[in-house]
């Protein structure tokens, strides 16, 4: 998640776990420190941008080493704040910060390196994005409320704040849980096993939700919403199709850099030729053809393939007419999103082009900001 996320939660649990025995302000600015801790291991430069996209969420983040490391840092508080015999207070406040930071972290898609020195799987659920104010608000709120008001009971708005976000987070899991029952059940998807099957939600919300099908010589996008219902109760999920270029997946199969970007995408990535270089794409961060990890790793003329230092290329979504179309969306609306003027639909010509702004009826312009 965000830093500011993992600052409120970092708070949240300070101030939860010391209780009165600390100034609350004391307790949150700590804890604040500490949810934002593991994520210090971005200034680590791994050698090139494609090490340092994989190697991050690893060490700093798994619960082994975290685990060796609280009573340490929990040392050093107490002594700072000359509270010795609050040690095992102090202990668990920095334990459950840890962790908290890291299980949050994985419940983003990008992921997380939990179960390190042991295993270097990325865990990664995808039921939130990376930056969602659903969570994050009822955090600050609490924490505001708790440091403001001065109450005997005013350590119940941090629990509160605390309690929201946590069901907001199961919420979210059982949201891409429904998403993902209705996906298998559309035709595009009955022959995919569920680990071809990408359910994440776009920025800032958990209502619309991106499905990737993922094939052998292209991946299908499609958008659902949780209120198409209401737009239409029999509205299909129209799929978009993209070409995922498997030739050169056969002529690339041993070039180290794209096998680390192959591994850590878990399989949801694509390949292309843009006439210089040849490009891997990690398919689960963004939205075709905005997407926020893509890397350059071999050269275009030559035979065989001779590869390159990686170069990360970026193609941002215009931000208005992204947030446009999103907030169109989300409610339903069948709306192309901001790059494809022209869709190719696999259920059917049925999404009016996307255009920012306000629509008078009858009149429909294609975006005029494809980045």
């Amino acid at each position: 998640m965000d830093s500011v996320s993992q600052a409120a939660l970092g708070a949240a649990v300070g101030v939860a776990v010391m209780g009165r025995t600390r100034p609350v302000w004391q307790s949150a600015l700590v804890g604040a420190a500490i949810g934002t801790l593991p994520d210090l291991d971005v200034v680590i430069d791994e050698g090139d941008p494609i090490r340092n996209m994989v190697l991050h969420r690893a060490e700093t983040h798994a619960l082994f080493w975290q685990m060796l490391a609280a009573p340490l840092i929990a040392g050093v508080l107490a002594l700072l704040t000359r509270s010795n015999a609050l040690f095992v207070r102090w202990w668990m406040m920095v334990l459950l910060g840890l962790f908290t930071h890291s299980i949050l972290d994985a419940m983003t898609i990008y992921g997380t390196q939990l179960a390190l020195p042991f295993s270097n799987h990325p865990f990664g659920l995808g039921s939130l994005f990376i930056i969602d104010p659903m969570y994050t608000l009822p955090l600050l709120l609490g924490l505001i409320l708790t440091m403001l008001l001065r109450r005997p009971n005013r350590l119940r708005w941090n629990a509160a704040g605390l309690a929201v976000s946590t069901l907001y987070a199961v919420w979210s899991v059982g949201a891409q849980a429904h998403v993902l029952n209705r996906i298998q059940a559309a035709p595009e998807a009955r022959s995919l096993s569920p680990d071809r099957i990408l359910v994440t939600p776009t920025p800032f919300n958990t209502l619309l939700w991106r499905v990737v099908l993922l094939h052998d010589d292209r991946y299908q996008e499609g958008f659902y919403s949780l209120l198409d219902p209401l737009q239409e109760p029999s509205r299909p999920i129209l799929f978009e199709s993209f070409p995922r270029r498997n030739d050169l997946d056969r002529r690339t199969s041993g070039f180290e850099d794209a096998n680390l970007i192959r591994a850590f995408s878990k399989g949801f990535y694509s390949l292309a030729d843009d006439g210089r270089h040849i490009r891997i794409t990690d398919l689960r961060m963004g939205q075709h053809p905005y997407y926020a990890f893509a890397f350059a790793f071999a050269q275009h003329h030559s035979e065989p393939l001779v590869p390159i230092s990686p170069m990360r290329i970026t193609n941002r979504m215009p931000i208005e007419p992204g947030l446009d179309w999103l907030w169109r969306r989300v409610r339903g609306m069948d709306v192309s999103a901001p790059g494809r003027a022209t869709p190719n639909r696999t259920a059917g010509e049925r999404a009016i082009p996307f255009t920012p702004g306000p629509r008078p009826p009858g009149q429909f312009e294609g975006p005029k900001d494809l980045g």
